[in-house]
C-alpha cells in the first residue's frame, strides 16, 4: 500500500510556510477555492503529495499542468530537488504568484510558464495535475511533449499521473476510446488521510 513520503524538518518547514503565503496571496489573487481555506495543508498539500508516495526518476523533468496556486508543482519541487519541475498556467496573476512563492521558498528546480498548455514548447518525462482537464485532454497534452524514458524500478513510470475523483469509468472508457495503446491504473489514496474517500492517483502511460 502506498504512503505519504516521510519529511525532513526542512521540507516540512518549507511546505508549512508555502501554506502561509497561499492562504496570504489568496486574499487578493483567485489561487484555491475560498471555501477550502481552513485546512488548506490537508485539503491542498497532503493531497498532492500524495503524489510523492513513489519517487520520480532521479533529473527527470515533471510538467504540472493548469498548477493554479502552484497544486502539486510546489509540494513535488520541495520533495524532489533532483527533478525539474515546470508549473504551467494560462492566468497570468497565478503564473506570478507561483513564481513569487517558489522564488521565496529558494526552490530553484521549479520555473512557471504562463500560458496555454497546447502553446507550451518543452518537452517532459511526466506530467502532473489536479483535476485540471479531462484525462483525454490530458493525455493529448502529454504525448505532445513526452519524453521517452525507461522504466526505473520502485520509481512512478514515466507517463501521466492525475490526482482525481469520484467515478471515473466513464472518463477512463473516453480516453481509451480515443487514444491508442494506453495503459490505465488507478490507485485510491483514500488511507492517506479523511478527506480523500472517494480520491484517486490515475497513471496513464503508453505501451509503444
Amino acid at each position: 500500500m502506498a504512503e505519504l513520503p516521510a519529511l525532513s524538518p526542512e521540507q516540512s518547514e518549507r511546505l508549512h510556510h508555502y501554506v502561509e503565503r497561499l492562504l496570504e496571496i489568496n486574499t487578493r489573487v483567485n489561487l484555491i477555492s475560498r471555501k477550502d481555506t481552513a485546512d488548506v495543508y490537508n485539503r491542498h498539500v497532503v493531497h498532492s503529495l500524495a503524489l510523492a508516495s513513489r519517487p520520480f526518476i532521479t533529473g527527470s523533468i515533471i510538467v504540472d499542468w493548469g498548477t493554479g496556486g502552484g497544486l502539486p508543482a510546489i509540494p513535488l519541487a520541495v520533495c524532489f530537488p533532483s527533478c525539474s519541475i515546470v508549473a504551467v498556467d494560462s492566468i497570468g496573476k497565478k503564473a506570478r504568484a507561483v513564481e513569487q512563492m517558489a522564488a521565496e521558498l529558494g526552490l530553484s528546480n521549479l520555473s512557471v510558464w504562463n500560458g496555454r498548455a497546447e502553446q507550451w514548447r518543452g518537452k517532459a518525462h511526466y506530467s502532473v495535475s489536479r483535476a485540471a482537464a479531462s484525462l483525454t485532454t490530458l493525455w493529448d497534452w502529454h504525448k505532445r511533449v513526452r519524453i521517452p524514458a525507461e522504466t526505473v524500478d520502485d520509481c512512478w513510470p514515466p507517463g501521466l499521473l492525475c490526482l482525481k475523483g469520484g467515478d471515473l469509468t466513464d472518463e477512463i472508457a473516453q480516453l481509451e476510446r480515443a487514444a491508442r495503446r494506453v495503459s490505465v491504473e488507478v490507485e485510491s489514496i483514500a488511507d492517506f488521510g479523511p478527506g480523500f474517500p472517494d480520491k484517486s492517483i490515475v497513471l496513464v502511460r503508453s505501451t509503444r
